[in-house]
């Protein structure tokens, strides 16, 4: 892997609750993964209120952007999984309000959402990621599937929590699967399936926390195996060595940064039979429930989740930090 460009992003500490104003909780949504965001969203409530923050929870399926302009608020933390939420579009709309919010910026977020275009960039910097094409209909999947062979996973560009996502084993299984990866938009990521161990590494106000290993009893880690299931088990730490944890731990601050993302997030991982970690994705709005990977990682770090909540409301405070690094470039100091 090429040097990557290294984001020495710092904790920006807050000791007084009453320092981050009047925050929304923004949470629920329009997207497929209303019901996980809900779900993240009033724990995250619950967490910041029971450390003395004044936050409200805020669905902008039930209320406009108009009326958010209006209601008061000093900062957001984003707690919208999935388009609409971690896209982008509401921290382009938070930014023209000039309302501060947790996690990455507009760029980094939408990049991080479109499994195409950050498996473009990680191929380009020499990120490791399974070999991958791109689909948008029956004859794309049937080249793609003879260059890259079977088992393959399918899955939507741009959705998250593996909604419209397929494992194939073979050629009959093709078809259905490129249908229900294309019902949710028209362009879809097929990429080699690594047998092997799963690996997530979250990102924290600029370091890799603990590694977690997932096994799960189901044919891949799915939707139900993320948010139903309790026989999917949590390895934490996930290595086996110092060395192989700095490993991961590298892969994925670079895996972040190359995508231009700061605050919080997690970043995926599939390791073969060579021992050679792959990157899958960079989520920059994980889930926070009760069956959530950050909150695990962090625990394991020393940080419980209502600290850990904290800590990322701490992160709406990054773009003031980037607005004075640029004014003291501007005047030459």
């Amino acid at each position: 892997m090429n040097a990557v460009p290294t984001i020495r992003e710092q904790r920006y500490r807050i000791s007084d609750a009453a320092e981050f104003g009047r925050v929304a909780v923004m949470l629920g949504g329009h997207s497929s993964e209303r019901a996980v965001s809900l779900d993240t969203g009033a724990a995250v409530l619950k967490a910041l209120q029971s450390k003395g923050v004044d936050a409200h929870a805020w669905d902008p399926a039930e209320k406009t952007m108009a009326q958010f302009a209006e209601a008061g608020f000093d900062r957001v933390w984003i707690a919208l999984h999935g388009p609409g939420g971690e896209d982008g579009a509401l921290q382009g709309a938070l930014q023209w309000l000039e309302t501060p919010y947790t996690g990455s910026g507009v760029m980094a977020s939408a990049l991080a959402m479109d499994k195409v275009r950050s498996k473009h960039l990680f191929r380009a910097c020499d990120i490791p990621t399974p070999d991958y094409a791109v689909v948008r209909s029956y004859a794309d999947a049937s080249l793609a599937a003879e260059q890259l062979g079977f088992p393959l996973i399918i899955k939507p560009s741009g959705q998250g929590s593996s909604v419209g996502m397929s494992k194939i084993f073979e050629r009959a299984e093709l078809n259905d699967a490129v249908d229900i990866a294309l019902q949710y938009e028209a362009t879809a990521l097929l990429e080699c399936c690594i047998t092997g161990d799963e690996f997530t590494v979250a990102v924290l106000q600029g370091r890799a926390l603990p590694s977690i290993r997932i096994v799960t009893p189901r044919v891949f880690y799915d939707y139900r195996a993320k948010y139903e299931s309790d026989r999917t088990e949590y390895i934490c730490r996930g290595t086996a060595s110092d060395a192989d944890e700095q490993i991961y731990a590298d892969l994925a601050v670079a895996a972040f940064n190359e995508l231009g993302c700061t605050g919080w997030g997690r970043v995926d991982f599939m390791t073969g039979a060579d021992g050679r970690p792959q990157v899958l994705e960079v989520n920059t709005v994980p889930g926070m429930t009760s069956h959530s990977l950050v909150p695990m990682a962090a625990l394991k770090d020393g940080i419980d989740f209502n600290e850990l909540c904290w800590r990322i409301l701490e992160t709406s405070f990054h773009d003031i930090e980037a607005a004075d690094t640029l004014g003291v470039a501007a005047n030459g100091a």
